[in-house]
């Protein structure tokens, strides 16, 4: 009896040798949703949950054979960008999609680590803007993403969404994790206006939040959803992962559990 292919996702992010995000955060939510994750990596880190010691860069040939090697090999319906770590990378990365057409491509620019490292230079970020973003179906920043990438202070979150779209994304999810307050508040800004999604803020520190909810959109867009369900079903999985959460160490830091859901 032949089984019916599984829907195939690609991430193209980093490497969390920590495991709670970046690739291996991808490839557990794919999992989650019974999608087949593919991996192509643009970078492996040396981190534990409180820090990110070291970062080696794949070189753009190398991730470039990567992506070419999968999108001969599967029918890709997602596309999930995290980490790519230089501007060589980004560019290869635009030009493959460019090239192959992909579909529901989710972009989280990742700019820099929970703990401050810098993850991308600003000749990364010039070409993440111009080459990347037109390419993206969602593109989910949070509030000091947004500021780099908009070059000036988020006072507006609504405004903000907005100016980030002007840059050709067809939709953008605007993160309020990193705002005050009990209420955590996203804005969604697509052709059809605005949406909010409001939660709670729960007592959780938590690595991977912003890489569980792109993938966990771009496995819906890849199921068939619209972009404006894909995000709302997003949300509702990661705040049930954050609840579920865990922690592996004697730190603070947690875990998302992807599979609370399941």
């Amino acid at each position: 009896m032949t089984k019916k292919p599984r829907c195939s996702v690609l991430t193209i992010a980093g490497s969390d040798s920590g495991g709670a995000a970046g690739i291996q955060a991808d490839l557990k939510t794919f999992a989650a949703f019974g999608a087949h994750g593919l991996s192509a990596i643009a970078a492996f880190t040396a981190q534990n949950l409180d820090s990110v010691l070291s970062i080696h860069r794949v070189p753009s040939h190398a991730l470039e054979h990567q992506l070419q090697a999968l999108f001969a090999g599967f029918d890709i319906a997602a596309v999930k960008i995290g980490m790519l770590g230089n501007a060589a990378n980004v560019t290869a990365v635009a030009a493959t999609l460019r090239a192959m057409r992909a579909r529901n491509v989710v972009l989280d620019p990742v700019l820099a680590s929970t703990s401050g490292a810098a993850l991308l230079s600003a000749r990364g970020v010039r070409a993440l803007r111009e080459q990347l973003i037109p390419l993206a179906d969602v593109l989910t920043p949070n509030l000091p993403e947004a500021e780099i990438l908009l070059g000036s202070s988020v006072h507006d979150v609504e405004a903000a969404a907005r100016a980030l779209r002007a840059l050709g994304a067809r939709a953008v999810l605007l993160k309020g994790g990193h705002a005050r307050g009990r209420i955590v508040r996203d804005v969604l800004v697509d052709a059809r206006g605005v949406e909010e999604f409001r939660h709670a803020r729960l007592a959780v520190r938590a690595r991977g939040t912003g890489c569980v909810l792109s993938s966990a959109i771009a496995c819906g867009l890849a199921g068939g959803r619209s972009p404006r369900a894909a995000i709302a079903g997003a949300e509702e999985f990661l705040q049930a992962a954050l609840r579920a959460s865990y922690r592996p160490t004697r730190g603070a830091q947690a875990v998302l559990d992807v599979f609370a859901n399941r």
